[in-house]
C-alpha cells in the first residue's frame, strides 16, 4: 500500500520564528518525507499554524443555525427553558441530523477539530437526537471527532419514561458517554434529600456500559456543591478517575478561596474534570487556579442558536476570544491561555492526543493572517485553511471535508 504525505509549506507554528514546513504523513506530522512517499505541496504564505481546537460541550440537536428566524419568548427558570426546546423542535422542518451537520460542519470551517455534543433524550423526542447526531457523526468522519452524550434534559425522576429511554440510549452503541441534570434543584424533588436517585443511575448505567459521565451541573450554593463532591465520590469509588467531566459548575465560581481550595484538591485527586462555557464574568470557572490543583478543564459552546438565546456561533477561537474577556485577559499570557484551554484543555477532557504541531503530535490545525498568538485571540481572523489528519477540510471559511 501507497503512502503519501502534504507538505503545508511556509507557515509559522503559535507565530514564533522564521517560517518551516508541516509535514503530514498518516494524518501525523513528521519530521521530514519518507522516502518514495508521493508528496501534495500546499503553500501556506506565511500564515500562522495553530492547533485545532475542540469544543467540549455544545448542543448540536437543539439548533436553528441556518433555519428560518425563530422568535424567542421570554423565560424564567429551567422548566420552562425545556418547554422552549420542544417548541423549537416541533416548530423546525428540517431534520436534525441535516440541522447538526450544518453547524458542525460550519464549527469544522472554524478550525474545531473535535466536539463533545449532548443531545436530548426525553419522551418528547424518543432517541431522535441520538440518531441524528450518528448520522451527522457519520457524514463528517474524517474531518470533526464528535463524541455523543446522552442527556436527560427533562431529568429522569421528573419525567416519566426518560429513565428507560437514557438506559436504552446508554445500550445503543451510538453514545459515548451517559449524562445527568441538576441532581438536587431540578431532579430531585423538593429537596428532600433523593436527589442522588439521579447519580444512582447515572453510574449505574456508565459502569455497565463502560461508558463516561457527563453531568451538568447550573445549581449554586449547596445544591450544587452537595452533588459535585457526592459526584468525585462515586467517581473514585467506581474507579472511574478520569472518565467523569461536569459541565458549567456554576456552584465554583462563587467559592471563597478556602473552600475553593479544598474542593478543587478533592476534583483532582478523584480525577473529575470540568467544562465552562464563559458566559459571565460571575460564572465562569477560575480555570487557572483549578488546573494548578490538577483539575482538567475545557471550553465550549453550549447552545448555539436554540430556544434559549438567539446568540452562539461554534466558533471556538470567538468561544477563547469570549473567555479572554470575562476572564478580563490583559497580557500576552492571559490571552495564551484562553486559547490553549480551548485546544489543549478541551483535548485532555475529552481523552484526545494534544494537537501541539510537534512531530508525532495529530496533523490537525489551522492557518490564519497574522502577528503573534495573543493578537489572533483578540483580532479573531478569518480561517483561510482548517486541516484534520493532515487533510484539508476547509478554505476560506468553507466546509470541504
Amino acid at each position: 500500500m501507497s503512502t503519501s504525505a502534504t507538505v503545508f509549506r511556509n507557515v509559522r507554528p503559535f507565530g514564533q520564528g522564521a517560517p518551516v514546513d508541516l509535514v503530514a504523513v498518516g494524518g501525523v506530522l513528521v519530521d521530514t518525507v519518507p522516502d518514495g512517499t508521493a508528496v501534495e505541496t500546499v503553500d501556506g504564505g506565511g500564515r500562522i499554524a495553530l492547533p485545532g481546537l475542540v469544543d467540549a460541550h455544545i448542543h448540536p440537536d437543539k439548533t436553528a443555525w441556518g433555519e428560518p428566524w425563530y422568535s424567542r419568548r421570554p423565560a424564567s427558570g429551567l422548566a420552562e427553558y425545556v418547554r422552549g426546546d420542544v417548541e423549537l423542535h416541533d416548530w423546525q422542518r428540517t431534520s436534525l441530523a441535516d440541522r447538526a451537520h450544518r453547524l458542525l460542519a460550519h464549527a469544522v470551517s472554524r478550525g474545531t477539530r473535535a466536539v463533545r455534543a449532548h443531545v436530548d433524550v426525553a419522551p418528547a423526542y424518543g432517541l431522535e437526537a441520538v440518531t441524528g447526531l450518528a448520522e451527522a457523526r457519520e457524514r463528517l468522519r474524517g474531518s470533526l471527532d464528535v463524541q455523543i452524550v446522552a442527556f436527560p434534559q427533562h431529568g429522569v425522576r421528573r419525567e416519566p419514561g426518560a429513565g428507560a429511554l437514557l438506559a436504552e440510549a446508554a445500550a445503543s452503541g451510538l453514545v459515548d458517554a451517559v449524562g445527568g441534570l441538576d441532581p438536587d434543584g431540578f431532579d430531585g424533588g423538593d429537596g428532600d434529600g433523593e436527589g442522588p436517585a439521579q447519580l444512582d443511575q447515572v453510574f449505574a448505567l456508565a459502569e455497565r456500559h463502560g461508558l463516561p459521565v457527563d453531568v451538568h451541573l447550573h445549581d449554586r450554593g449547596a445544591r450544587g456543591l452537595g452533588p459535585l463532591r457526592d459526584i468525585a465520590a462515586r467517581t473514585k469509588a467506581a474507579g472511574m478517575q478520569g472518565r467523569v467531566v461536569v459541565s458549567h459548575a456554576f456552584c465554583v465560581p462563587e467559592l471563597t478561596d478556602r473552600v475553593l481550595e479544598e474542593l478543587a484538591g478533592l476534583l483532582g485527586d478523584a480525577g473529575v474534570g470540568l467544562t465552562t462555557v464563559a458566559p459571565s464574568a460571575h460564572q465562569v470557572l477560575p480555570f487557572r487556579r483549578l488546573q494548578a490543583a490538577g483539575v482538567r478543564v475545557g471550553l465550549g459552546s453550549d447552545g448555539v442558536r436554540d430556544s434559549w438565546s438567539p446568540f452562539g456561533n461554534a466558533d471556538m477561537l470567538h468561544r477563547a476570544h469570549l473567555l479572554g474577556w470575562t476572564t478580563d485577559a490583559r497580557t500576552d499570557r492571559d490571552l495564551a491561555e484562553c486559547f490553549d484551554l480551548a485546544a489543549t484543555g478541551g483535548a485532555e477532557l475529552l481523552g484526545l492526543p494534544a494537537a501541539t504541531l510537534a512531530p508525532g503530535s495529530p496533523a490537525d490545525f489551522f492557518l490564519v493572517e497574522g502577528e503573534c498568538l495573543p493578537q489572533v485571540v483578540v483580532d479573531l481572523p478569518a480561517r483561510d485553511l482548517v486541516v484534520k489528519g493532515g487533510q484539508v477540510v476547509a478554505r476560506e471559511g468553507r466546509f470541504t471535508g
